[in-house]
């Protein structure tokens, strides 16, 4: 199954797939946690998703509570990431990123490994993968921020056209 056949389910509860969503450009890909020391990295994805949008270019969040620190609700997590940081990037449900049950689009991006060379399970909240108009992967730690250089520099490379 290609990446962009994978279905995702909305926030709102809408089925879709990861194509639609990302709408055959690039996308960056971010398992999100509201409760997270790392959740100020959402003011970055928002400003990527406003400076690449009309490029062809979107973040898209995939709230998990894998590592504990995500809201109880699919409408708090909503709530919470509207108010407190204007996101307008199009986020899922809340999902699992490892183990067996974990989300199908999570089953084949941790197959790609990172800058260390290795592949797998994803560390923690914020790992981020760009996924490029024509299905190539890069991946990045949780602790890069979203605006770090070289994760601008795939999303520029990524682009379509």
């Amino acid at each position: 199954m290609d990446l962009d056949d994978v279905p995702v389910t909305t926030l709102q509860g809408e089925p879709t797939t990861f194509g639609e969503l990302r709408g055959g450009g690039a996308a960056l890909v971010v398992n999100v946690a509201s409760r997270c020391g790392l959740s100020p990295q959402y003011e970055q994805l928002e400003a990527l998703q406003r400076t690449y949008a009309d490029r062809g270019f979107t973040v898209v969040g995939f709230p998990s509570n894998q590592f504990l620190q995500e809201l109880g609700s699919e409408e708090k997590i909503a709530e919470y990431c509207s108010a407190t940081w204007g996101v307008t990037f199009p986020m899922s449900e809340k999902i699992k990123v490892n183990g067996r049950s974990a989300h199908p689009l999570y089953q084949r991006l941790t197959t790609v490994p990172g800058a260390d060379g290795k592949a797998g399970r994803v560390s923690w909240n914020f790992e981020k993968f760009v996924v490029a108009a024509d299905g190539a992967v890069t991946r990045f730690s949780p602790r890069t921020r979203p605006d770090d250089p070289a994760v601008v520099a795939a999303i520029e490379a990524a682009l379509p056209g």
